[in-house]
């Protein structure tokens, strides 16, 4: 599914993000919300040869994998008017074109309200895709991660941005995945310090 076809008579549409949108939109948009989908779990398991690693050394980023048990807690940006147009250009460059990513609607419940939940588009990395890594151990992902760099900086700063936005926006979520993989790049940044 395209985002534009998504956009065919609509005056406004939300975005969810579960990476790096949670803290570095990039767009503009109206409103934003902190919240979660049900039916997916966030992974480290898509390689990123750009914006957090390089060919040789390819980052791991994180991507939606289904699982009809779990919530991934993120952020959903509503945007209206030219910012729709806007929005869904850049997030095409920045997720489709350089990262591989499909796209789906989903119900996005936002935190705290019993309200019904909202549509929102969400940007997903599958495992047909070149640059999907797929599982490892916490050791070996927090490894990677601890010595990747692309050109949008390190991949450390990609895994402790999104552990800090989880545990100031979202106390009351335990995200295992998220947490052992920090400890583990955190454990191997020490000993790359102490050599």
């Amino acid at each position: 599914m395209k985002p534009q076809d998504i956009m065919a008579g609509k005056s406004s549409l939300w975005i969810f993000g579960y990476g790096s949108l949670v803290w570095k939109p990039d767009f503009k948009y109206k409103r934003s919300k902190v919240g979660y989908i049900q039916g997916y779990k966030r992974r480290f398991w898509h390689g990123d040869n750009f914006h957090r690693g390089n060919d040789e050394l390819p980052g791991r980023v994180v991507t939606l994998i289904e699982d009809d048990d779990a919530n991934t807690w993120g952020v959903a940006f509503e945007v209206t008017g030219t910012q729709v147009e806007e929005s869904l250009k850049y997030l095409n460059v920045r997720e489709t074109v350089c990262g591989g990513y499909i796209t789906k609607m989903v119900d996005f419940f936002p935190e705290g309200e019993s309200q019904s939940p909202v549509q929102a588009l969400v940007y997903i990395a599958t495992a047909d895709n070149a640059l999907y890594l797929g599982p490892a151990s916490p050791e070996e992902i927090g490894a990677q991660i601890a010595v990747c760099r692309g050109k949008t900086g390190h991949n450390l700063e990609y895994l402790l941005r999104l552990a800090e936005f989880m545990r100031s926006s979202c106390p009351q979520v335990e995200d295992h995945h998220l947490f052992s993989i920090e400890a583990a790049a955190l454990t191997m940044v020490s000993y790359l310090l102490a050599k």
